[in-house]
This record gives C-alpha cells, sequence and structure tokens, in this order.
C-alpha cells in the first residue's frame, strides 16, 4: 500500500498576500512597482489639478508624495515579513508532526475535493476564516486550529500557537484530547444538493438587487422581498448575525426604546438565529416573518422566486455556492454532522 493510502495527517494551509500579489501581476517586483504608483498616482488626485502644476518646484507636495511612498514601502515590508512568518510555521510544523505518519499539505482552494477520510487529524494553519471553511469538508475528524502569527490575527478559533503543535497533535493521535462539537448548520436542495456552514449560512440574491422568495416556518408563511435572509450557528453568532443586532439597536436608541439584546449562543447549542436583512413591505411582500431560532426538531423552508441571480452560500465564500432560482426549494436546519475543534 502506498503512503498516499495509508492514514496520515493533513495540513491546511492558505495562500499568502504576497502569493495573492503574485498570482495577480506575475512579480513580486512588479507587485511593489505597482502599488506604488498607484499611491504616487493617488497624492496627485488628492492634490488637485492647480496643485499638481507645481509638483517639479520642490517643496510639501514632492514631500507628501514621498511620505506616501515611505508608507507603501512599508506596508509591503509588513506583507513580506507576514509571509516569511507563515511559511516558517507551515514548515516547522511539518517537521513537528513526524510520527511516522504521512504529513500532507492541502492548499485552501482544494480542501471542498480532498478526501479527508484517511486523515487522523487536520492541522489548519491561517486566520479564523480558515478553520471555518475547512470545518465543513473534514467530517468527524478532529482539528487542531494553529494561529501562526499572533501579532497579526486575532485567532478566536485559533487556541494554539505552533510550539504547542507537536504536543497537542499527540493527544489526538493518542485520544486523550479534548474537543468541542461544534454546531454545524444545513442547507439541501430539492434536487439533492447540501451545503453546510460553520459560521453561517446566505440565502439570497449574488448582486445588491432584492431577492424575492417564499418564507416558511412551522407556523405561518409569506412572500418577502429583502436583502437576503441570514442563519447563523452558535459559532457564528459573534460574527455577521451580530450586525443585525448592531443596527437593530442603533435604531431603537434612535428611538428612544430599549434595545434588543443579541441571544447568547454556544458553539455546541443544537440552535441557529435567523433574520432578513431590509424586508421591504408592499403589495406583494411582507415583513411579518423577520427572526426566529431552528432548533433540532424544526426547519426553515425558503422558495425562491428569482429567475436568475439568486444564490445559497456559506461562511462568506461567494464564490462557492448554490444556485437558488425559481423552482428551488431550501431547507434550512440544525446538520447532524458536528466539527470537533480540538481545545486541549
Amino acid at each position: 500500500m502506498g503512503a498516499f493510502l495509508l492514514p496520515g495527517i493533513t495540513i491546511v494551509s492558505a495562500p499568502t498576500r504576497i502569493e495573492g500579489l503574485r498570482r495577480r501581476w506575475g512579480t513580486k517586483g512588479q507587485a511593489k512597482f505597482l502599488l506604488e504608483r498607484a499611491h504616487l498616482q493617488e497624492e496627485q488626485r488628492r492634490q488637485g489639478p492647480a496643485v499638481q502644476q507645481k509638483r517639479n518646484r520642490g517643496g510639501v507636495v514632492q514631500a507628501q508624495a514621498a511620505t506616501r511612498v515611505v508608507q507603501q514601502q512599508a506596508d509591503f515590508e509588513d506583507y513580506e515579513q507576514e509571509e516569511a512568518i507563515y511559511k516558517d510555521v507551515v514548515d516547522v510544523l511539518e517537521d513537528e508532526l513526524q510520527f511516522g505518519l504521512p504529513v500532507r499539505r492541502v492548499d485552501r482552494s482544494f480542501v471542498p475535493n480532498y478526501d479527508f477520510g484517511l486523515s487522523e487529524v487536520v492541522v489548519v494553519v491561517g486566520q479564523d476564516g480558515l478553520v471555518a471553511n475547512t470545518a465543513k469538508y473534514v467530517g468527524n475528524v478532529p482539528i487542531v486550529a494553529i494561529n501562526p502569527d499572533p501579532a497579526r490575527i486575532d485567532g478566536v478559533l485559533l487556541p494554539f500557537q505552533v510550539k504547542a503543535a507537536r504536543t497537542i497533535v499527540r493527544r489526538v493521535l493518542d485520544g486523550k484530547s479534548q474537543q468541542r462539537a461544534v454546531t454545524l448548520a444545513e442547507a439541501s436542495l430539492n434536487d439533492s444538493q447540501r451545503l453546510l456552514a460553520f459560521n453561517d449560512i446566505f440565502i439570497g440574491a449574488a448582486s445588491h438587487v432584492s431577492a424575492r422568495y417564499v418564507l416558511e416556518t412551522a407556523t405561518a408563511s409569506e412572500a418577502q422581498s429583502s436583502s437576503g435572509i441570514i442563519v447563523s450557528t452558535g459559532a457564528g453568532s459573534t460574527g455577521w448575525m451580530s450586525s443585525v443586532f448592531n443596527m437593530a439597536r442603533g435604531i431603537a436608541q434612535f428611538q428612544g426604546q430599549d434595545a434588543v439584546p443579541r441571544p447568547a449562543l454556544a458553539w455546541e447549542d443544537r440552535r441557529l438565529i435567523w433574520s432578513v436583512r431590509e424586508p421591504f413591505v408592499s403589495k406583494r411582500s411582507q415583513a411579518n416573518l423577520v427572526a426566529g431560532w431552528i432548533d433540532d426538531a424544526s426547519e426553515l423552508v425558503i422558495e425562491s422566486l428569482m429567475p436568475e441571480g439568486g444564490v445559497i452560500f456559506s461562511d462568506g465564500i461567494e464564490s462557492d455556492f448554490l444556485p437558488f432560482t425559481s423552482g428551488t426549494i431550501a431547507r434550512v436546519r440544525v446538520s447532524a454532522q458536528r466539527a470537533n475543534l480540538v481545545v486541549g
């Protein structure tokens, strides 16, 4: 049996910002040059035509432009430092996680199509979003999340640094680790397509036009026109969903009313919370159903009334979506699948 077919350890990584610039502009040098030029052009626009005529005479204008270039260079150096730290951490991880098992690196772009069935443990090294997007595809495999750069990354979902990785992964392999079973959300369509979410699911239009659909709960149903629906897990309730409650609180305060507190949800909570964004009332749309809970015994049913442009995506990854056009019915529920996040 080849090493590739043996159970092993999978390291999930993501491209750095420098790598993104290289892909866009070919080389790091070309990227740096184009960024510097963009800063200079912006400085010229800010100064206005009258001041630009004096730019060759020296003085304040050239000094300000030079300051902006120096700032841009500092920003670019931060990109380079960030990349160096990240690559070093990934290399160290690969060396530290040698337990006689195959260690495989997987880039973020391959995660949706990668078979995690032969992984004993998945080590995610990156930002919180990488953990969320990986968790949807690994099944019940334990996830060890590493913060590669604590000086730059808050890491709500990243409890470990690289120096602790070998010890934590050893605990997982020995069956001695502590794990949290994080509740996932699930959207399933009437054509059998399915999408999971670690943080949240969005149902609506791909652009800024209004989404049209019929929303059905266990007790009521109505046609709506809105900016879309957000369904959040406990892990995601402090993210996108929190902005909905921030807006509600601000409007309540503006009107001199008591603010509506955001419900507290634990990661393990077997409930989801949903909210309709900016519902519009018209002759053909209502706004009586704007928020609610989904528990293990219930689901939210949404039928698309959009001939084109309707989408369902999760965790902010708009490119990985399910089409949600006329004739499509989505059922959103608490998923039977959980993400196992190692915490100790």
